[in-house]
């Protein structure tokens, strides 16, 4: 039995989808199906239902995935030690984290195990997906995080800011009431950009009262250049989000009463414990102050 075969079993498993595995795997879809047969051979017992209209795990397809997410873990811890000499910590990154992210390379430099990061800018989705296949070994997520296969650890809060227009009636004010805010008038990136983001903002309306209204789409730019414009549109950030944005038309307001949203490390079951904790110490201790 072959790691190879394995890899391709869980990825089918999590997908449902033999065409989808395949472009994940960046394979043909005949390959994968021949592994799957292979294995099914192997183990003498079907893995899967198939249909032309659904994929799904048989009872044993179900009891073979677990043990396998556990070799193939098992097998990439093998390949940190092999690899200890030259650690390299591959991250997945989210924009506008820069100070959580050097505070936690250095203490990354700094650990019982010093190790070099290399940073990975992906959307949300592919981060996961990268941090489960072995591609990332941490990712970093505003927002709630679902993934299988992965270790999930809130690492941090950051609150949000009411963000409108120069011109807005309540530009000139120190704080924004969510109650005096057009809720029609409320502009968030489309999901696909950062669906973990946009979860933990409209959930965090929703506890504030009112539900989320308005409308989702293109990117945060666009948000804030169409806030920028005057037309009483605002939207929810955290104040990193805009670091590196020089929008000279808006402003960010804190909220009363406050709101915030948590931030995740999402870990490869086979990045070491002492780097997942230099990271949660990290992001859990504030940045320091420059002096």
């Amino acid at each position: 039995m072959e790691l190879r075969a394995l890899r391709y079993f869980v990825t089918v498993a999590e997908e449902l989808h033999f065409g989808r595995a395949a472009e994940r795997l960046n394979i043909v879809q005949p390959a994968v199906s021949h592994q799957i047969a292979r294995l099914e051979r192997e183990l003498g017992t079907r893995l899967f239902d198939r249909s032309p209209r659904h994929v799904r795990l048989t009872p044993a397809g179900r009891r073979v995935l677990e043990a396998a997410q556990e070799t193939l873990a098992a097998a990439a811890r093998v390949r940190v030690v092999a690899g200890e000499q030259a650690a390299l910590l591959r991250i997945g990154v989210a924009p506008g984290l820069t100070a959580r992210l050097e505070r936690g390379t250095e203490l990354l430099h700094e650990g019982e195990r010093p190790a070099e990061a290399m940073l990975v800018d992906l959307p949300v989705p592919a981060r996961l997906a990268a941090v489960r296949d072995g591609e990332l070994d941490l990712a970093l997520v505003r927002g709630p995080v679902e993934a299988t296969g992965v270790r999930v650890v809130r690492a941090w809060s950051e609150s949000l800011l009411a963000v409108v227009s120069d011109r807005h009636p309540m530009a000139g004010l120190p704080v924004a009431r969510l109650a005096d805010l057009d809720r029609a008038a409320l502009r968030l990136p489309a999901r696909e950009e950062d669906p973990a983001l946009h979860e933990a903002v409209t959930s965090a309306l929703h506890q504030a009262g009112g539900g989320s209204t308005g409308r989702s789409d293109g990117s945060l730019l666009t948000v804030l250049i169409e806030i920028g414009a005057g037309q009483g549109a605002w939207t929810l950030l955290t104040a990193e989000q805009l670091t590196g944005y020089a929008a000279r038309r808006i402003r960010a307001l804190p909220l009363d009463p406050p709101l915030s949203i948590d931030g995740h490390i999402v870990a490869s079951l086979a990045t070491p414990d002492v780097c997942v904790s230099s990271f949660v110490r990290a992001f859990t201790d504030p940045p320091q102050a420059a002096q």
